[in-house]
């Protein structure tokens, strides 16, 4: 009779109880470390997404061969996109529009929870916190001008790590990496 139940009796048996006791400390070991990353994974989030409106606004500038110019703001921890319509630059009336953003402008806001707290501590290009790119896509030192950037580098901190974005100032290439 042994591992039979007498009729009407309620309960678990020891063997089961260990097998689910087993199964959740299984994965609590695999759930626990990933929990511990996700505000590395939120600050990474934020240098993708300024890598990838970087990258839109060059190939913005070539595909309608106009000046596209990203404007950093440090100090309120965000930048804009805007569209270069003369020598000098209107971050508020030439903002791009992007209706999947909030305030439907080209710009991120890292204070966004999404984000996990990254700090933009730095922007600098050519001695100012703005990346110009002229019609064919090439960093330029001011807009509508021809002179050809020396390059420059964001730095964005969060989660006690350090992480830089480069943008090449004769070929707009950009690299990422980590301090």
């Amino acid at each position: 009779m042994c591992g039979h139940r007498a009729p009407g009796s309620r309960g678990y048996t020891l063997v089961e109880i260990l097998v689910v006791v087993t199964i959740m400390g299984l994965s609590a070991a695999m759930v626990i470390p990933s929990m511990a990353q996700a505000g590395t994974f939120r600050v990474r989030s934020a240098l993708r997404t300024l890598v990838a409106d970087i990258t839109f606004a060059q190939s913005d500038a070539m595909a309608f061969q106009q000046g596209r110019a990203v404007v950093f703001y440090p100090e309120e921890n965000r930048y804009v996109v805007v569209r270069v319509t003369g020598p000098v630059l209107d971050p508020v009336n030439d903002a791009l529009y992007d209706p999947s953003r909030e305030d439907d402008i080209m710009g991120m806001d890292f204070d966004d929870e999404r984000f996990g707290g990254a700090r933009m501590t730095s922007a600098l290009f050519d001695g100012e916190s703005v990346l110009i790119f002229d019609e064919l896509g090439a960093p330029v030192t001011e807009p509508q001008g021809t002179t050809p950037s020396s390059g420059g580098m964001i730095t964005i901190e969060g989660d006690g790590e350090e992480y830089w974005i480069a943008v090449d100032g004769f070929t707009g290439h950009i690299t990422t990496g980590r301090n």
